[in-house]
């Protein structure tokens, strides 16, 4: 069966299983890798991307729920506010390992384009669900607080 949706601006149609999870679909069908596999339940953030502007966990997003919808991947991310936070996270050089990544950039950018002056506690609420396992959470939160101010500019 296939499913009809915009991938990355662009009109997608995958052949695949409408039970298949998006993560799998992006990454199997599409051949995006960037977004990640970390634990198939939506408890890590590693695969999240947005679907309609929201941050979503792809691994637990059946492919036929997103049919007619916007997905946007790490690989797709080109407004000012996703320039603006990976900028950050070069200049503040937050990643160590670097594999939860791509989702913490997701989820810092969808708070920004709903958020574009999050205190810490908005930080903090929005990136609950991205776990780290370097632990680079200070120079995340840092990172976010240095986009936002960068877009005011």
């Amino acid at each position: 069966m296939s499913t009809s949706f915009v991938l990355n601006g662009n009109p997608t149609l995958l052949d695949a299983d409408p039970k298949m999870p998006l993560l799998w679909a992006i990454r199997e069908v599409a051949g995006l890798t960037g977004t990640k596999f970390g634990c198939g339940m939506a408890l890590c953030g590693a695969c999240t991307v947005h679907l309609d502007g929201k941050a979503v966990r792809s691994c637990v997003t059946p492919l036929s729920t997103v049919a007619g919808r916007k997905i946007t991947t790490i690989e797709g991310l080109a407004t000012a506010r996703a320039k603006a936070v990976q900028a950050a996270w070069v200049k503040l050089q937050v990643p160590q390992c670097g594999y939860c990544q791509s989702g913490q950039i997701m989820s810092a950018t969808a708070l920004l384009e709903t958020n574009p002056a999050p205190s810490d506690a908005d930080i903090d609420s929005a990136m609950s669900g991205n776990i780290c396992r370097c632990a680079t959470y200070s120079r995340i939160r840092a990172a976010i607080h240095s986009a936002a101010d960068s877009i005011k500019v």
